[in-house]
Formats: structure tokens, C-alpha cells, sequence
């Protein structure tokens, strides 16, 4: 008898992977240069400790009222190679002694990453604690990643608008409780709320989520 010759094994199509999987593969790529933008280390301590012109020679009980306001002010931060790290610029900036706490109007943020990749942070308000561990962005938020050697008004690589965006600076997390969206050429993801954890790269989310994640060809 002649052996029955076996049909050969069809090869299993590879599994998509989730969508979610693929959301948080694409926003860990970018997140972080958007994070180091608000976080800008140091230069809150800059901003509270530029001279001022009067000083009080008694020292009062805390109100809520600025001791010093700063106009048009622009604030730079500089590297060990002179290049610029992180810049601050607003319409107005107020410290408030009794809380130890910033605030910033039309507040703007560049930073800049070694390889020269330039991240925008603009909100209508900024309130930042005294030790700049805990940032907020309030109103008409707008974060821009750009690629290296591009001008402000390249295309971005990443942009997450919204309502109010969080940044805390010990846990390195960025977050919103607030609905936002969030563009990545021609992806696009609207949440309710989201939240980036910089230490283990996962973002997450809850409630409903729409949106349209192309592929690499543009499909």
C-alpha cells in the first residue's frame, strides 16, 4: 500500500497587534522629549532666585498676593556646551510666597533634546510648586514635538492638545484627566483621559477611546 502523502501546513498569518499595544508603541517614541519640556529642571529654581530690586526689610505674614511679577520675561537655560537646553516665556509671571507657587500667563516652553529634536509646550495659564516637581497647563494646551533641524512651523511629529495637562517631575509621569488628542502624522486618538509613565514607558487609559492609527505604508 502506498503511503498517503499528508497536505502540507499552511503557515498561520501572524496575529495584528492590539490596537492599544500599537497606541502605546507610538506615544512611548515621542512622550518623553514632551515631558522634559515641562519638567525643565533648574530653571524654576532660576526663576525664584532672580534678584529683585526691592526687598522688604520686615518680613510679612504670607498672603496670597505675588511678591514679585515678572513682564514679558524671557528666561533661557543654558548647557555645559553652550547650546540652549530649556527656554521660559510668558506675558507675565507671579510668585506667591504663601503657597511657594508659579504662575505663568501665555506661558511657552521649548526644550531641546541632544539630538536636536524641539519640543513646544503653550497653555494659556502655567502653575508650577516651588521645586518645579509638579507643572500644570491650563487652558488651550498644546504640545509639538519637532524633528531635528526643523523650524516651528514644521510639521510636528507628535501634538497633544487639550484642556489641562500634568506633568510631575519625581514619578516622571505626564497625564490628564480631561479629554485630549493626540496627532501623530496621520494617526489620531481622541481619550477622555490618559496617562504616560516615563519609567516604564506604558500609556493608558480610561473610559472610551476613539481614533484611526495608519500603518507605516500610510494605510
Amino acid at each position: 500500500m502506498t503511503p498517503a502523502a499528508l497536505p502540507l501546513a499552511t503557515p498561520r498569518a501572524a496575529k495584528p497587534r492590539p490596537w492599544l499595544w500599537r497606541v502605546q508603541s507610538l506615544l512611548s517614541n515621542y512622550l518623553p522629549l514632551l515631558l522634559m519640556a515641562l519638567l525643565a529642571s533648574g530653571t524654576w529654581w532660576l526663576v525664584k532666585n532672580t534678584p529683585l530690586l526691592d526687598t522688604p526689610g520686615e518680613l510679612a505674614p504670607p498672603r496670597h498676593i505675588p511678591d514679585y511679577r515678572m513682564a514679558n520675561f524671557e528666561i533661557q537655560r543654558i548647557g555645559a556646551d553652550g547650546r540652549l537646553n530649556v527656554q521660559i516665556a510668558g506675558a507675565e509671571l507671579r510668585h506667591y510666597p504663601d503657597t511657594d507657587t508659579i504662575e505663568i500667563d501665555q506661558a511657552r516652553v521649548r526644550a531641546v533634546a541632544p539630538d536636536g529634536s524641539l519640543a513646544i509646550a503653550e497653555a494659556k495659564r502655567a502653575i508650577s510648586n516651588g521645586d518645579g516637581s509638579d507643572m500644570q497647563l491650563i487652558g488651550d494646551v498644546r504640545l509639538r514635538r519637532l524633528p531635528p533641524g526643523s523650524g516651528e512651523n514644521a510639521p510636528a511629529q507628535l501634538e497633544v492638545r487639550g484642556e489641562f495637562l500634568q506633568a510631575l517631575a519625581n514619578s516622571e509621569i505626564l497625564r490628564s484627566h480631561l479629554p485630549v488628542t493626540i496627532r501623530q502624522g496621520s494617526s489620531t486618538l481622541n481619550t477622555r483621559n490618559f496617562e504616560y509613565r516615563h519609567l516604564t514607558g506604558q500609556v493608558s487609559f480610561t473610559g472610551r477611546a476613539q481614533g484611526q492609527i495608519a500603518s507605516r505604508d500610510g494605510r
